[in-house]
């Protein structure tokens, strides 16, 4: 998609949470893909996957798709955005969610941002935003930091301080996990959260076989969730306490 500016835009357009999903897509999102010509994208064949799902109206090997790598330099992304300062529209997606949030896209947008290159964040889903949503606790105050500690011992102390934050400050505390370590961080969670504090747990969210509970970690202890072995889940810490 040919801009008439001199410089194109940087379009930042979410995807389904998974497979079979279009339908959190709206519709203006669609057809924003459908007049691009150049894609950021993280993996080249789940982007092609989506955007062929989407019935788009232009032959797919026509498409320029340029995939993202940790070990890119800032020349290698300043060539991704070359079409941009030559007038066209780039488009740059995640693999699941939105752009930017929890993957690699953030240092795209930080240099379109240097470049002069304008910026249009498009609408879709959010598993975080989502999670916050269904949990009940304060959506005003949160925090999300992403992936925690692997190593059992750091990541039981990381979640004391996560609900020491969030009972002292209100702030709901929200992270993820690579989804064959669910159980891991379930196990840790309900051994270390006070009985009082909220623990919520917002699987497979918009997909087939939903989970969402959010409850303190004293009833979570009477009865356990089921089990969420490689499905991508949410994680939040907080109380539905307000301060004094």
């Amino acid at each position: 998609m040919s801009n008439t500016h001199n410089i194109g835009k940087l379009l930042l357009i979410p995807v389904p949470l998974g497979e079979g999903r279009l339908g959190a897509i709206p519709p203006e999102t669609i057809a924003a893909v459908h007049h691009l010509d150049f894609f950021i994208v993280e993996k080249a064949k789940t982007a092609r996957h989506f955007i062929k799902a989407t019935q788009a109206p232009k032959p797919l090997p026509e498409l320029k798709l340029y995939e993202l790598h940790e070990s890119l330099q800032e020349a290698d992304l300043r060539a991704m955005l070359q079409p941009a300062l030559q007038g066209h529209d780039i488009g740059l997606m995640s693999e699941a969610g939105c752009p930017g949030i929890a993957d690699p896209g953030a240092a795209v947008v930080r240099l379109a941002h240097r470049l002069g290159i304008e910026v249009v964040p498009l609408v879709g889903p959010s598993s975080i935003i989502l999670a916050l949503m269904a949990s009940g606790m304060n959506g005003q105050s949160f925090c999300f930091h992403g992936y925690l500690p692997a190593k059992r011992s750091e990541l039981e102390r990381t979640l004391q301080r996560l609900e020491q934050q969030a009972l002292r400050t209100y702030q709901t505390q929200v992270f993820i996990e690579t989804p064959y370590r669910n159980a891991q961080v379930i196990e840790a969670a309900l051994k270390v959260l006070s009985g009082s504090t909220y623990f919520g747990i917002c699987c497979n969210l918009t997909l087939a076989g939903q989970y969402v509970r959010s409850q303190p970690a004293a009833e979570w202890r009477q009865s356990p969730p089921p089990d969420l072995h490689k499905q991508p889940a949410v994680f939040l810490i907080g109380s539905l306490i307000l301060p004094q």
